[in-house]
């Protein structure tokens, strides 16, 4: 009995020491884990704290943005963002007259520069318009025809060629001789009805009246002659520039209007300039024979 009792006690015992073994493990699995857990947080933290000690070491440089916030010391000062400018609503003229017109205006003294040409230019920028539109063709005796395209909505190119159409065909030339200063003003009040353009009315040496002409976004006027200069690039080929666009830098180069076309410019770009006019069409050719006859008239 004693045998049997001694056999079943170390039988009995038996199951609880397992127990005790696979309570230990668990106990020092779940201690380990702890551990580990403890450890990985630990150097969480510390790589925070050091700044990613265990990264590849990176030389250090001046302090730049990235370190530069609200509690770093002795850090250099942040860059400042770069400005933008917007335009909001606003919108650049659609006709390449408006276009002109503003690109002609000398900021500093406030008017027009070369008021002698802007007229017969704005003319020639208006049948380009009409012609660009279909309102206008080149008849075989090089003549401007009306079509019977819808006029457009602008109201001086819409007045333009109601006057045409009540007129009949005439050289082009006749057209872009035909009531320069009309036209200087009708343009002029358009863009002062848009409030793209300040004019204030005033006498030179109390005698003389005159407009002083202020442009009110000075980056809209920027962005139109980028874009006309643009046109000159080698990198963009002649038959797939803007027509627009070219006849904007076709037409300041016919008048030599310097703020738009510098005289090195024309010098640089001559052969790409007169392949350009060629695409525009009939009006260049006009317009510069409009402008050798005044010159010659006030010469002679």
């Amino acid at each position: 009995m004693s045998r049997r009792n001694t056999i079943a006690g170390e039988a009995g015992l038996r199951p609880a020491a397992g127990s005790t073994r696979r309570a230990g493990s668990a106990a020092g699995a779940g201690g380990a884990g702890s551990a580990r857990s403890a450890g990985s947080a630990g150097g969480a933290r510390g790589a925070v704290s050091a700044g990613g000690a265990g990264a590849p070491r990176v030389p250090r440089g001046p302090a730049g943005p990235a370190g530069a916030g609200a509690g770093s010391r002795g850090g250099a000062a942040a860059r400042p963002p770069r400005k933008v400018v917007a335009l909001g609503n606003l919108q650049v003229p659609d006709s390449l007259a408006g276009r002109l017109f503003l690109l002609c205006c000398d900021s500093e003294r406030q008017r027009l520069v070369g008021r002698g040409k802007v007229g017969k230019v704005l003319r020639a920028a208006v049948l380009v318009d009409l012609q660009l539109a279909g309102n206008l063709v080149d008849d075989d005796g090089g003549r401007a025809r009306v079509t019977t395209v819808p006029a457009p909505t602008d109201p001086v190119l819409a007045g333009v060629l109601e006057e045409m159409r009540a007129v009949g065909p005439r050289r082009w030339r006749h057209w872009v001789e035909r009531r320069p200063g009309a036209t200087v003003r009708r343009v002029r009040d358009e863009l002062d009805r848009a409030r793209l353009i300040k004019v204030e009315p005033h006498r030179i040496l109390g005698i003389i009246p005159a407009d002083r002409i202020t442009i009110r976004h000075p980056l809209m006027r920027r962005q139109l002659l980028q874009a006309a200069h643009d046109t000159l690039r080698a990198s963009r080929l002649v038959s797939r520039v803007d027509l627009r666009e070219a006849s904007i830098v076709v037409l300041a180069s016919t008048a030599d209007l310097r703020t738009i076309v510098t005289k090195e410019q024309r010098i640089r770009h001559k052969d790409r300039l007169a392949q350009l006019a060629v695409r525009v069409g009939p009006v260049v050719p006009a317009l510069k024979k409009a402008l050798q006859q005044a010159q010659s008239s006030a010469g002679g």
